[in-house]
């Protein structure tokens, strides 16, 4: 097979989305097909919208076999005020029955502006036998992706990472359910999702039930271990129980409500806030105005390497991240393999992830006291703690292992271009 894989962030950048592609990517790599990524310069995900963000060097490369081609984001002027305008305006011009959804779509190449991978995407003679591609919110590179599908006639597979947000506020959801992103859904000829909630939603919103399909991202434990708690505390001078956050710091995140509830916490007992991952600027402008004593007691890491993780997964008593944007939620699945509780959201996909009470906790949104309330009892019940934790691990190897979802996509994958060869043939008769 030779699968183009558009995605608008890719290795060395690590998050759920793009670690699930490149797990894909390098699986059948490893098989024998020849896979190609077209992806962005971006790093972080205010990139797409600020040029004074971190990017990746825009170079080509060959890593573990697959191909990496990166093409340049373009700004507007004024981007980082246009670009969320575009969004919210985006989302309202579409509840309006006059705005049609090839308006929708002319927008939609703005956000975010890579024109160097539309023209690719439009222009190319390469041959590929299916396109796969993802991230439906950011839809410039989903559209561009759709467009050489029909061009080239191969088969179009999304993965929309659809975030439903909270069951009873329609804020999150309103940016992945436009027309012009539901079009692309109903013409795709197949839909992964990573939940049966969000296969649900998207049925509502109809959807063919028999373009879904359900593959959940997943881990490899024998990738994952080796993590040393000791080297951890040791390197960043801990001896308190660690509470653990390893995501994009964001207010949808639930980042700046674990920092409110740790400082309820510590009303009660000791422990240390880690926070890893690349940080938004409102988040960071929210933690610059926090007293010194949370500050103190906040060890902020930053983007940290494979090796950093594992140590602060291996260190770390409970793992938090009580997100309302989160289709699956892979880092969940990395603590439970080193038997770790953890705490999360009653939002979008993640309560399929999560077993309330089986093997950690979810916390409605925002619920700062309840987060606090959920760390100290498994803080100070480590019976508890370490049930919840092995719990989780069963359950990962059970059914959340990258060898159980890749076959499922390469199933998937085979399945869509013999059928798309057949009409081929049927079709030159």
């Amino acid at each position: 097979m030779k699968i183009l894989h558009v995605i608008q962030r890719y290795y060395p950048y690590i998050g759920g989305a793009e670690l699930t592609f490149q797990e894909i990517a390098e699986r059948l790599a490893r098989d024998g097909h020849a896979i190609t990524v077209y992806t962005t310069d971006a790093w972080d995900l205010e990139r797409f919208w600020r040029a004074d963000k971190r990017a990746v060097e825009l170079v080509n490369e060959t890593h573990n076999d697959v191909f990496i081609e990166r093409f340049e984001i373009k700004y507007l002027p004024l981007s980082p005020l246009t670009f969320p305008i575009f969004k919210r305006g985006m989302a309202l011009l579409s509840q309006m029955p006059f705005v049609s959804t090839r308006f929708l779509f002319s927008l939609a190449r703005l956000t975010p502006y890579v024109p160097s991978l539309d023209a690719a995407l439009d222009t190319t003679s390469e041959h590929f036998d299916l396109v796969h591609t993802a991230n439906i919110s950011l839809d410039s590179c989903v559209y561009a992706a759709y467009r050489l599908a029909r061009r080239k006639k191969i088969p179009f597979v999304l993965t929309p990472f659809l975030h439903l947000g909270e069951d009873d506020d329609a804020q999150v959801r309103r940016f992945y359910t436009m027309p012009h992103q539901l079009e692309m859904l109903q013409r795709a000829d197949a839909v992964i999702v990573m939940t049966q909630r969000e296969g649900e939603a998207l049925m509502e919103h109809g959807i063919a039930r028999e373009k879904i399909h359900r593959i959940g991202a997943g881990v490899e434990p024998k990738a994952l271990a080796g993590g040393d708690a000791a080297r951890f505390r040791a390197a960043f001078n801990v001896e308190s129980p660690i509470v653990a956050y390893i995501g994009t710091a964001a207010f949808d995140k639930g980042t700046v409500h674990l920092v409110e509830a740790m400082q309820r916490v510590w009303e009660k007992t000791d422990a240390t806030l880690v926070l890893a991952g690349s940080q938004m600027s409102a988040f960071e402008a929210f933690f610059a105005q926090q007293p010194a004593e949370v500050k103190r007691r906040v060890r902020q890491l930053g983007f940290i390497d494979d090796a950093t993780k594992r140590d602060l997964l291996a260190a770390c008593d409970v793992f938090v991240m009580p997100s309302r944007t989160d289709s699956f939620g892979i880092v969940y699945l990395e603590a439970w393999l080193y038997d770790k509780p953890v705490i999360g959201a009653q939002a979008g996909g993640v309560p399929e992830v999560i077993d309330d009470g089986e093997n950690g906790f979810l916390v409605k949104f925002g619920d700062v006291d309840a987060i606090a309330a959920r760390i100290v009892q498994l803080s100070s019940d480590r019976a508890l703690a370490k049930r919840f934790g092995e719990h989780g691990h069963k359950k990962v190897l059970r059914a959340m292992t990258w060898e159980q979802q890749y076959v499922q996509v390469r199933a998937l994958y085979e399945t869509l271009i013999r059928e798309s060869a057949n009409v081929k043939r049927q079709t030159s008769r």
